[in-house]
């Protein structure tokens, strides 16, 4: 997923990997690789048509992309960083 293997690289599919971990595969036991590709095939579709995204305004993946009209979103989390922060002797070493 990442060019050299550093998670901060490749922010949001670490966040989706952890969200499949933690929210849908803690209570399965998987016994073979088929197994795993048929529930991760399904996980994925929940993932991206049942599960509500606050960075879409609570809604799924899957109703923003196979929309016919262009639908305003707004992002429901707190940004907790300043816009304009104030650098105070940036060359201060």
């Amino acid at each position: 997923m990442t060019e050299n293997g550093n998670p901060l690289e490749n922010a949001v599919a670490e966040r989706i990997n952890g969200i499949i971990k933690d929210e849908y595969l803690e209570t399965y036991d998987i016994n073979n690789i088929n197994e795993a590709k048929t529930l991760l095939k399904d996980i994925v579709n929940l993932y991206n048509s049942e599960r509500p995204h606050m960075s879409i305004s609570n809604l799924t993946p899957n109703h923003i992309h196979h929309s016919k009209t262009k639908i305003k979103i707004e992002r429901l989390w707190k940004n907790y960083y300043r816009k304009n922060p104030t650098i105070v002797n940036p060359n201060q070493d």
